[in-house]
């Protein structure tokens, strides 16, 4: 009988544990994706990420039909989608591959409810995380909230599976069942603003194996230090892979493990070790999201519920826009609507800016990101900004506060990621490039900067600071008062 295989991510054939096991359970293989953004609750795809679905999904029937296979697409719901393609093709089981966030753990949910009850097996696999969850657990048995004894609990795990092999055939059915056309889903915006994605990106199973290789060979090593560097290719770049599954984190962690043993080295490089621990905090992001389903839209400490967060158009539209006359800030969010990514450091500088320079809630500034990165990913995009609000996990006090002129100093000290994504400063000279207010006005290129239209600051980070800590301690007040009362009744 066939075997359907329900894919939600997971587009690739190496290390795909449902793919694998639905050849090996003999019969026709019958792949199967279904677009149902009604079922993704709050958090449909956002732009950039429909653009590169449009692309993962069109090479991934691509590789498909080079074994003579292919990937049929039907509208959701998901759950009467499957119904029908087994009331079509008699297939007597229905395989997939787990997601996390919890709109998706719903959606499985019901689906093997319903199929189990009329006697279609159902099997799900883990194919996307290292580790399960529920498999890390504090010494109470409880879920973690801050990240090292997180991490330090899943190395004395044992080591992750090795991947699965490729199936070296797909049983296809006699007759293929109808599918839609990809371009009937509407996923793909055409060339409107999506120019610099082309050139930045191959989505695909070949794109991510190409990635993971160049950086292996090419910025391992230096990693520990280029990471930080947003001048640089110093970073993987594999997130959007990972998210859309064209590429496995065991597939990481045991090319990485290979890696060592070409080199005869009896243990991990610095580099290899940061870079792992890197994809650790992706699996932390997913134990929280797990654990804590209500945190994408809500702070994981309750007290932050009532913070007094500002409400400003005017200063989220130049967040936005890239104009808020902070060069470090501003080439972040021009790198992020030109390519649809920004670099990891300067995420989190432009972040803390949203939501401590400028007072606004982290929800706005997490929404944006959603709509606009080609890797967002509820587990990942709520993580990082909880974390710079610092009402999420791990040891991120709200206090901290990035200074964005030191930041930018700090991190692309000659000015040449901000000279790429903010062109009206390119005659700023370097001392005065992070901080062009500050340049008399003989300077060359200091009045250049001002006539090509770059912007003054919105906002004095001086007082900005003062004005955040301020909301702090107010937000500590209220929480610290019902203590007291409950404390004296006592």
């Amino acid at each position: 009988m066939p075997t359907i295989v329900w894919f939600r991510l997971d587009f690739r054939l190496a290390d795909n544990p449902a793919l694998a096991a639905a050849a090996q359970r003999g019969g026709s293989v019958l792949p199967l994706f279904v677009w149902a953004p009604e079922e993704e609750g709050a958090w449909p795809l956002g732009a950039a990420s429909r653009w590169w679905l449009h692309r993962s999904l069109g090479r991934f029937d691509s590789v498909l039909r080079c074994m003579g296979s292919r990937l049929i697409l039907r509208r959701g719901p998901s759950l009467r989608a499957i119904r029908d393609l087994v009331a079509e093709t008699r297939a007597g089981a229905v395989h997939w591959n787990r997601r996390y966030e919890p709109a998706a753990i719903a959606a499985e949910a019901s689906v093997r409810k319903s199929l189990e009850r009329a006697g279609i097996e159902c099997k799900s696999w883990n194919a996307a995380l290292l580790f399960e969850p529920g498999d890390v657990q504090t010494r109470s048995g409880g879920p973690f909230q801050v990240f090292t004894p997180f991490w330090k609990a899943c190395l004395a795990l044992d080591d992750p599976p090795a991947p699965t092999a490729t199936p070296r055939t797909l049983p296809a059915p006699r007759t293929w069942p109808a599918s839609l056309e990809l371009t009937d889903l509407h996923l793909d915006p055409g060339d409107a603003g999506t120019a610099g994605m082309e050139k930045a990106w191959s989505p695909g199973e070949a794109g991510a194996a190409k990635a993971l290789d160049r950086f292996l060979e090419q910025a391992l090593e230096e990693y520990p230090i280029d990471r930080d560097r947003p001048e640089r290719r110093g970073t993987s770049r594999l997130s959007p892979h990972l998210h859309f599954g064209e590429i496995g984190p065991r597939q990481i962690w045991h090319g990485l493990g290979r890696r060592v043993s070409g080199q005869r080295k009896s243990r991990l490089s610095n580099g290899a070790q940061v870079f792992r621990k890197e994809v650790g905090w992706r699996e932390f992001a997913h134990h929280l999201l797990v654990h804590y389903p209500r945190t994408p839209d809500r702070p994981l400490r309750g007290n932050f519920e009532s913070f007094p967060w500002r409400r400003s158009a005017g200063d989220l539209e130049a967040w936005r826009a890239g104009r808020t006359g902070y060069p470090i800030v501003d080439a972040g969010m021009r790198e992020l609507r030109g390519t649809g990514w920004m670099h990891n450091r300067v995420r989190m500088i432009v972040a803390s800016f949203f939501v401590k320079d400028l007072l606004l809630p982290w929800q706005e500034g997490a929404r944006w990101f959603w709509e606009t990165l080609v890797d967002a990913d509820l587990a990942n995009n709520t993580l990082g900004w909880q974390w710079s609000a610092g009402c999420g996990a791990d040891a991120a006090p709200y206090f901290r506060i990035f200074n964005p002129t030191l930041q930018g100093e700090r991190f692309d000290p000659g000015g040449d990621y901000v000279r790429r994504w903010v062109p009206e400063l390119q005659a700023v000279p370097d001392s005065y490039v992070h901080k062009p207010w500050d340049a008399p006005d003989k300077a060359e290129g200091a009045r250049a900067a001002a006539h090509r239209g770059y912007p003054a600051p919105i906002v004095d980070h001086g007082a900005a600071r003062v004005r955040a800590l301020e909301a702090l301690a107010a937000i500590r007040a209220a929480t610290r008062a019902p203590a007291a009362r409950r404390q004296k009744r006592k």
